[in-house]
């Protein structure tokens, strides 16, 4: 097992399910398509409902994905536990009737014994009881010990009728030191010895209503690994909150407050929680979702809340979150493209929500005052369940803050009152999801849609209606986010991979930022906004503001992806189709059908060939037409676009024709300098260039430019002998490298004379104990084995110390573990003598430690334990 970062177990996870045949796919948005029975996202199957019940056709039958999700049912828990998150990652491989068991089970073990190396003797699995099948392939195909399959009843998911099934679990034991204590832990066991990391579900039957379950004719998989579990794993972490993935946040949140992580127990939980709330909250904003006070607004609202209060908790009196976004940003720095496009407008949401809390904060502070006042006077000293959950329910006060004023009084608050009101609304807002079975838009038909225009040169319009989560209303306040229809709009409605227009309204009391513009079905334009101050209405006249500066920006990355796609035609071939695409005011997106990479030289080629037509300054022709006729002049569709009888072609002269509702510019001189920043492949047989155009290219441009002559300044010589420099640089390094190497092996062996020289006999098993100067644990293990590989019978115990930390390895040879030594169970009191701890198999075991004075200690320990244990 090595240790793997949790960006880079991430891609190890997608890149070995696409090698067996899986089509990769981009994360979900946190907020479900078309699926009003969940409030987010929470599993990596919830995008995917449609294909399991077969309701609509997946694109691939095994796909792979690592999926963003959100669960808030035990909040109260995160930061209390080593695992329990708001926010987390889902990898998941899935086929829809393809393969069933014996690959899903097959490739599970493969990725954890062989590409995460983990050890096979720590991995248990568990089945359910009446599924032979999985049992007999667990134990006759795969090198788990049969003796670590366990048979659990658990072993069975179902969510009431629908499609169900047995599903197997991957444990690893963590060790003992990690466990209860008692002597019936095992897997299954609430502690944290053994962590749950993977769950295979056979989705293979269909529970009826009258609870039959009827075999599917097409068996699917539903696989999940947890990317913080696995991380925790591959990291030595006794925690998530100190992998990768997390801690950076707890060292910002540490640096503002003051507080060091791992003094104070309390003190970390509100470490933690601030962790992962502005993780949780990060990404929430970035998918889309605003703080309101209900729904998945709601949800945010209280994360939001909640990190805000821990951070007063220590202390932390100042607005602090947006600097947690910038760590969230480098956590995820090149995974979610998205944080960086939208950071500044997370920023500005937070900002907003900290400044609405400290109001909120101090009108409950003023009622809880009054109550507190009035408790004093009748002399009574718990205040009613009731009050505290108005507290919470109307000002967002958690309970424990009115539980500790309330202290700070000697009074109490009646907590089981309060949990009774809490349960009460829990339940009627299970109700209201289950009977609501609204969609984002509400119903429309009572609209006059014949009189709704469009106009491109308006500045002015009336409000005709307004909607919020799916039902009408007839205004919206600050903080509040809102779909609404205008009797007539000059922005353009997103499509063909274009996002929306965006600009400011300003009524008579009220302003609304617009973050996007779409289309229904039947044509009708709405806008969603974010009510920045004060309150608008049905009816109101606003003045329209366009964002022209983005709406020409997009318009220029838009006829740029004509333009692109034309030049791959004409360099890579005609089989080259459009796959997709995004098209926004910062950059293009282009995906398309390919079957191996774009060479260097083709997308030098195809970027010379779009700068010289916008060279050209051509004028963009934009005219309508029969769906025939325009499908007669070769006029290309655009993917995911739906045509009618009477089409839009956009042509640039005769370089590019294609059906397109987007925006462009008039001229294609004004695209400016094209620049493409790099090509991927996305899936199988698809691959994807991004570029920028206009002032974004510039900067790019620039910004390569400025990278190029730093590098030429560190290597002192001119910017176009850059590249013979660093080859000659590469070369000395590997050079150096080698003769490293030799050297080091060199030092191993001597290093092996002396320590053989030292070995002392305990019977017919010969020990080594001592010091060896090793610079790391690899170059340590590597002498250990040295040594043990000259001793017929024998055990090597070895330390090395380096920057104040102690590194121990422990080797036991065949013939002497065959005489009842044990390396997992000697390293592990040794260990404790330096401050450390650790395990191992029988041959092998390693350790770390902080307290290298005790080493002399820690070898007369390992002496007394190797005599005791040979027999």
């Amino acid at each position: 097992m090595k240790f793997m970062s949790g960006n880079e177990l991430r891609e190890k996870y997608l890149q070995f399910f696409v090698s067996k045949g899986h089509l990769r796919l981009q994360s979900a948005s946190l907020i479900p398509e078309n699926d009003p029975t969940l409030l987010m996202v929470g599993a990596g199957m919830a995008p995917f409902k449609p294909f399991f019940t077969g309701k609509m056709k997946p694109p691939c039958t095994r796909i792979t994905t690592s999926q963003r999700c959100v669960r808030t049912g035990d909040i109260e828990n995160v930061g209390r536990t080593a695992r329990h998150q708001t926010y987390f990652e889902m990898l998941g491989n899935f086929s829809f009737g393809d393969y069933f068991k014996h690959d899903a089970i097959n490739w599970a073990w493969e990725f954890l014994t062989k590409e995460l190396e983990l050890p096979e003797d720590k991995l248990w699995v568990t089945v359910y009881p009446k599924d032979e099948e999985a049992y007999k392939i667990w134990a006759e195909e795969t090198s788990v010990d049969p003796s670590h399959i366990v048979k659990l009843e658990d072993n069975f998911w179902e969510i009431g009728p629908g499609p169900c099934g047995p599903d197997s679990e991957i444990y690893i034991d963590l060790g003992e030191e990690r466990g209860c204590g008692s002597a019936d832990c095992a897997v299954g066991c609430d502690c944290d010895r053994y962590l749950e990391i993977w769950n295979l579900v056979f989705t293979q039957y269909d529970k009826s209503e009258a609870g039959e379950y009827v075999p599917l004719a097409k068996k699917n998989i539903d696989t999940g690994a947890g990317l913080e579990r696995l991380a925790s794993v591959m990291q030595n972490k006794k925690t998530n909150f100190e992998t990768d993935l997390l801690f950076p946040i707890i060292e910002y949140a540490s640096a503002v407050s003051g507080v060091t992580y791992g003094v104070n127990e309390d003190k970390d939980v509100s470490l933690k929680v601030i962790a992962d709330h502005a993780r949780s909250m990060t990404i929430m904003i970035m998918d889309g979702i605003l703080p309101s006070n209900e729904g998945r607004g709601y949800v945010l609202r209280r994360i939001l809340r909640r990190a805000i209060r821990h951070g007063r908790m220590l202390g932390i009196e100042t607005k602090f979150l947006t600097g947690a976004v910038d760590a969230v940003l480098k956590i995820y720095n090149g995974v979610f493209a998205e944080l960086v496009e939208k950071q500044d407008y997370i920023k500005k949401v937070i900002s907003l929500e900290e400044d609405r809390f400290h109001t909120t904060l101090v009108q409950g502070m003023e009622l809880l005052s009054g109550h507190i006042e009035q408790l004093k006077t009748e002399k009574r000293t718990v205040l009613r369940g009731e009050i505290g959950f108005k507290l919470y329910d109307t000002f967002g006060f958690p309970w424990e803050l009115t539980d500790e004023i309330l202290h700070e009084n000697d009074m109490t608050l009646d907590k089981d009152a309060f949990d009774k009101e809490m349960q009460q609304q829990r339940q009627r807002a299970r109700a209201a999801r289950h009977e609501n079975t609204r969609v984002a838009i509400p119903d429309l038909r009572g609209l006059d849609t014949e009189k709704l225009l469009v106009d491109s040169s308006v500045k002015e319009a009336k409000i005709v209606c307004i909607w919020k989560d799916g039902k009408m209303v007839d205004s919206v306040n600050d903080g509040e986010e809102a779909g609404m229809v205008f009797d007539i709009t000059p922005f353009y409605a997103e499509g063909g991979g274009q996002i929306g227009d965006a600009g400011i309204l300003e009524g008579q009391f009220g302003k609304v930022s617009v973050s996007n513009t779409k289309k229904l079905p039947n044509g009708t334009v709405y806008h969603i906004g974010y009510v920045e101050e004060g309150i608008i209405k049905v009816g109101d006249t606003i003045k329209i503001e366009l964002d022209e500066a983005k709406k020409l920006s997009s318009a220029r990355n838009h006829t740029a992806t004509h333009l692109l796609q034309a030049a791959l035609k004409t360099v890579v071939g005609e089989h080259v189709n459009q796959a997709g695409s995004s098209v926004t005011a910062e950059h293009l997106r282009f995906d398309f059908s390919s079957f191996e990479p774009v060479s260097k030289e083709q997308l030098q080629e195809v970027e010379a060939i779009v700068n010289a037509e916008i060279l050209k300054g051509i004028d963009v022709d934009i005219c309508q037409m029969s769906q025939a006729e325009a499908k007669e002049k070769g006029a290309m569709a655009l993917f995911g676009e739906k045509y009618g009888d009477v089409v839009r072609v956009v042509s640039v002269a005769d370089f590019s024709m294609e059906l397109c509702g987007g925006s462009h510019v008039k001229n294609i001189g004004q695209i400016g300098l094209f620049k493409i920043m790099g090509e991927s492949g996305v899936a199988s047989g698809v691959r994807r260039i991004e570029a920028v155009t206009g002032r974004a290219s510039m900067e790019y441009a620039n910004k390569q430019i400025q990278t190029l002559q730093e590098i030429s300044d560190k290597l002192k010589t001119r910017p176009d002998e850059a590249a013979a420099r660093v080859d000659a640089v590469l070369s000395s390094i590997k050079d150096l490298e080698q003769e490293l190497t030799a050297f080091n092996e060199t030092r191993a062996k001597e290093a092996t004379q002396k320590l053989l020289l030292s070995a002392e006999s305990y019977g017919e098993v010969q020990v080594v104990i001592a010091k060896a100067a090793a610079g790391d644990m690899d170059e340590l293990r590597n002498i250990a084995d040295m040594v043990c590989d000259q001793l017929t019978c024998g055990a090597v115990v070895l330390a090395a110390v380096n920057d104040g930390k102690v590194s121990l390895v422990v080797k036991v040879s065949k013939a002497a573990v065959a005489k009842g030594l044990h390396a997992g169970k000697i390293i592990k009191d040794t260990a404790k003598l330096v401050g450390g701890g650790g395990g191992g198999r029988p041959d092998m075991a390693q350790a770390g430690g902080k307290i290298p004075e005790k080493l002399a200690d820690a070898f007369s320990a390992a002496a007394a334990i190797i005599k005791e244990q040979i027999h």
